[in-house]
């Protein structure tokens, strides 16, 4: 769980968290649940509030771009103001993987 922990604590270090998911989902891909290759990320934070989609996706991508390099394959961001949030206070699940073997 290093890569987890690693992108844990760069968002709780840039944005204030009020509700925080990281997923390893890698169990559902071809590398295994150890491989720390694929991630959901559900967070919410009043730094989004203001913020179109694409400029909360780059917020959070700022932060891993080294992982992107080192073998994050993939990290599915959900990201929502508070506001936001107490009105679904769930994100959406995630597709099946369809390369799964």
């Amino acid at each position: 769980m290093q890569r987890q922990s690693l992108i844990e604590q760069r968002i709780n270090a840039n944005f204030s968290v009020n509700h925080l998911e990281l997923l390893n989902e890698s169990h559902n891909h071809r590398g295994g649940e150890n491989a720390e290759t694929h991630f959901k990320c559900v967070l919410v934070s009043p730094n989004f509030v203001g913020k179109r989609a694409v400029q909360r996706h780059q917020m959070v991508y700022a932060l891993v771009t080294d992982e992107m390099e080192k073998g994050l394959h993939a990290l599915a961001l959900h990201l929502y103001t508070p506001e936001e949030w107490q009105e679904i206070a769930k994100a959406p699940d995630s597709p099946a993987c369809q390369h799964k073997k």
